[in-house]
């Protein structure tokens, strides 16, 4: 452990850094499986995994192995040249996934920003939308990054102020409702309507049961692309592999991130079947990192931990659980419990003198467990997919205990 207190690093951040994040007071230096230490020596479970990245929990033997071997072999060729693990991984993940082609970037908006890319292409030169005309549908309360194309979509003034002019050509309907997207995509030049099956930043937000199927039936009726941002919902999260598998319907393009490293490497992927990924060619898009061999082996191995531990199953089953112990709280803090998974989130109403979520997850680390609230009011609840039954009723007992003394 670290000889420094946790308010030396603080200052450190504080003195040097952007102010572009308002973290918990914990300086974090360990991290195993569904637990992480400060550097006072303090264990906390953490509930957040860093927004769903470490979905393997951390530090998993089998993925660190992997980044281990291959930096020891080579790490980075850029596509310049060809890797002998780069091949291999998009073999397995669109094999594991149902999808013809794949195109590896680095971060989750680096996956938005190539979906929407290839949705526009795709518009122009197999739709016949003319030229510079190719509108892009997002869903409102969307969060898929900040970049000018993300923020450019939002609805959160903290994301877009002061930051314009935006990228033309998006529109915003209402999430969760499907005769709003049907008027939208009467309008004509629609490329593609791109959502989050489970919005995660706009506090866990599931919409009705036949949503994705209604959203599937529309993009199909109007030849429009469906991109489903699957970066925080995917991968096992949500109790399936996709949260679309949910519904049985699949969408033309998925974007995913987060827990495709692991969360020991930024690794981020878009999926979509020949008749879109073959639009591209080459110089049209690209990344130096893209598909790099440390960033496939990584990937290989975060896909087989979750497929070799059914670790979407044990989302499934422990997030029963968790629900059924959140809804069992008898405290007028709590307004609602919702979820899918292990994806999950309550809603705080304000108490005391104005205090909000924020304080109930300032007291939940007081007691050894980290979670962070979104949106005020609401705190999101997502552990690493390996949590046990032990462990869940744990860390259930602990936001029992604290939301009820805080109550008193």
């Amino acid at each position: 452990m670290s000889t420094a207190n946790s308010q030396h690093y603080i200052d450190l951040e504080n003195q040097f850094g952007a102010h572009n994040y308002h973290p918990l007071p914990v300086v974090l230096t360990k991290g195993e499986g569904v637990y992480v230490w400060d550097v006072e020596g303090n264990r906390y479970f953490d509930f957040l995994s860093a927004y769903s990245a470490v979905n393997q929990g951390h530090c998993h033997p089998k993925i660190i192995a992997a980044l281990h071997a291959q930096s020891n072999r080579i790490t980075l060729t850029s596509r310049a040249f060809h890797n002998d693990q780069l091949g291999p991984f998009e073999q397995y993940i669109t094999s594991l996934l149902g999808y013809d082609r794949v195109l590896p970037m680095n971060t989750g908006v680096e996956g938005g920003e190539t979906a929407i890319k290839l949705a526009r292409k795709w518009g122009y030169t197999i739709k016949g939308i003319p030229q510079n005309q190719a509108k892009i549908v997002f869903a409102s309360g969307n969060f898929w990054g900040r970049t000018i194309a993300a923020i450019s979509t939002s609805q959160d003034p903290d994301s877009y102020g002061d930051f314009g002019p935006f990228v033309p050509g998006f529109e915003i309907v209402p999430y969760n409702d499907l005769e709003a997207l049907d008027k939208a995509f009467q309008q004509g030049h629609v490329a593609a309507f791109m959502v989050e099956p489970i919005q995660g930043e706009a506090g866990v937000i599931v919409p009705d049961d036949d949503y994705l199927s209604g959203v599937r039936a529309l993009c199909s009726k109007y030849n429009v692309l469906w991109i489903a941002d699957e970066v925080q919902t995917g991968l096992g999260r949500t109790g399936k592999m996709l949260c679309t598998d949910h519904a049985g319907v699949k969408p033309d393009i998925v974007i995913l991130g987060k827990a495709l490293g692991g969360g020991v490497f930024p690794v981020s992927a878009v999926l979509a079947n020949h008749e879109v990924m073959n639009v591209l060619h080459p110089g049209q898009h690209g990344s130096t990192f893209g598909g790099n061999p440390l960033a496939c082996a990584v990937a290989m191995a975060a896909l087989n931990v979750l497929v070799d531990e059914d670790l979407p199953a044990n989302a499934e089953a422990m997030g029963q659980l968790f629900r059924e112990r959140l809804r069992s709280i008898n405290s007028p803090l709590v307004s609602t419990v919702r979820g899918k998974g292990l994806l999950n989130a309550i809603d705080i109403r304000p108490f005391g003198d104005g205090k909000t979520a924020y304080d109930v997850c300032l007291a939940l680390k007081q007691n050894g467990l980290l979670a962070k609230q979104t949106h005020t009011h609401t705190i999101r609840f997502a552990p690493p997919l390996t949590i046990d039954r032990e462990q869940i009723e744990t860390a259930a007992d602990i936001i029992a205990n604290t939301i009820l003394t805080i109550a008193k």
